[in-house]
């Protein structure tokens, strides 16, 4: 087993152990920095004019993932069009599509949640102005950790690194993980005590 695949199996292990409690706690302070992602998002570090409407691209956590609904939710209160991914077909390429309220979603493969709104395209989360995904872990450098599925490396190929954001539990911002060439890194962190530039 490689040391990609020991971080994994550890990380899963120790999220699996967190309590229900602890969870909906974690997605409570969450979506306490939606308003940080929104002024992240509409900086205008890409000569483009500042704008009052934004589109997040994001994920709904699942299982013992960090809990996003709350976030979702505080985006769209602040305005923000969201965008959520949809497993489009064979190859592991990622489909994105408005999130109108979880009430919406439907259950999809691998335990999923996708919504029921029309897609808009692979290449919908490259005008995203933010790029929110799920990671298993993240060090100071900007290397995350996923499952192992490369949908997001993928997804992320054409989106610069400062507008993506991994979403974590506190203790999995670590000093540092595993990276290969393909490993696409992200430029920010969100966990439950704020949101983190990465130095890179």
């Amino acid at each position: 087993m490689d040391d990609k695949q020991l971080l994994r199996t550890g990380m899963c292990t120790a999220r699996a152990s967190r309590s229900a409690v602890d969870r909906e706690a974690a997605g409570a302070r969450l979506a306490s920095h939606a308003d940080a992602l929104v002024a992240l998002a509409r900086r205008t570090d890409r000569d483009e004019p500042a704008e009052s409407h934004s589109t997040i691209a994001a994920y709904a956590g699942v299982a013992d993932e960090p809990p996003t609904r709350p976030l979702l939710d505080a985006l769209v209160a602040h305005g923000v069009t969201v965008l959520l991914p949809v497993v489009a077909g064979t190859d592991r390429a990622l489909d994105w599509a408005p999130y109108e309220g979880w009430e919406r979603l439907t259950n999809a493969r691998w335990g999923l949640l996708e919504p029921t709104s029309d897609p808009l395209g692979a290449r919908a989360i490259e005008t995203a102005d933010l790029v929110v995904v799920p990671a298993l872990a993240v060090d100071r450098r900007g290397h995350r950790l996923g499952r192992g599925g490369g949908f997001y490396d993928r997804a992320l190929e054409n989106v610069e690194r400062e507008r993506r954001v991994a979403v974590v539990y506190a203790p999995e911002l670590l000093a540092n993980v595993p990276s290969e060439p393909h490993d696409e890194d992200v430029g920010w962190v969100l966990t439950p005590d704020g949101v983190t530039e990465l130095t890179g």
